[in-house]
């Protein structure tokens, strides 16, 4: 569902809506909590495959009680936390055998992967 967040500033005309661009009000959306019995089967689903498209991801959606938006950025998430796992890994293999790699790689990384990271319910 989508919340509108506290207006702030409202002028002599009354208060802006959500619909007037560049008005003070804007719409929040609102973060999904999923079940632990979502997050199981999000989570086998996952470990089968990391992509899941199509009439799969539509079943899923039904079949856990959740919108396909959900299931398709569910997995978006899931997918750049492996990532940043991986990556975790390797670093810490790569520093046992006294490999070390730059630490601005590192940050710029993880930069870019929170700007990838998207939570949304419809």
């Amino acid at each position: 569902g989508l919340e509108l967040s506290h207006c702030v500033g409202t002028n002599s005309l009354g208060p802006a809506g959500p619909w007037r661009s560049g008005g003070p009000c804007k719409i929040k959306r609102v973060r999904t909590v999923f079940k632990p019995e979502q997050l199981e089967r999000l989570e086998q689903e996952f470990l089968k495959q990391q992509y899941m498209v199509g009439t799969e991801r539509v079943d899923l959606a039904a079949t856990l009680h959740l919108t396909e938006t959900q299931v398709k950025v569910w997995f978006q998430n899931r997918r750049i936390k492996w990532r940043k796992q991986s990556m975790e890994q390797k670093a810490a293999k790569l520093s046992q055998f006294g490999v070390i790699q730059p630490a601005s790689a590192d940050s710029t990384d993880s930069k870019d992967h929170e700007e990838d990271t998207v939570d949304v319910e419809l």
